[in-house]
């Protein structure tokens, strides 16, 4: 009977866990405490950047598809989907002019955790 409670709620987005929980992000605590963990390390983007990232990642806007290799992040307007590796290629305006922009900073993360 606990098994099924344990996954009314879903799975962790990163480790697949079942959640007790709902959980707004997808993820479970500990996955998210990792991802914020390497969010708050990150020196190397701008800090716009990572603003931007930390919150696609508060609205559960980067979903994972291929074992954190791949990952579908909503645009923070709500109308577009962007493909996007955590390697910093994206498919949005501003990564198909080989600039890294924040979904790939945000699968980034994700990914790192």
């Amino acid at each position: 009977m606990r098994a099924t409670k344990a996954t009314e709620h879903g799975r962790c987005l990163k480790c697949r866990r079942p959640l007790r929980k709902p959980s707004p992000d997808g993820y479970g605590p500990k996955c998210r405490l990792k991802v914020r963990r390497n969010a708050r390390i990150d020196t190397t983007n701008p800090k716009w950047q990572v603003a931007r990232a930390l919150e696609l990642l508060e609205l559960g806007a980067v979903i994972p598809l291929r074992q954190n290799r791949i990952f579908l992040v909503v645009a923070d307007d709500g109308t577009e989907v962007y493909r996007t590796a955590a390697t910093g290629q994206c498919n949005c305006p501003a990564g198909l002019r080989s600039v890294r922009c924040y979904h790939a900073v945000a699968a980034q993360y994700v990914a790192a955790a």
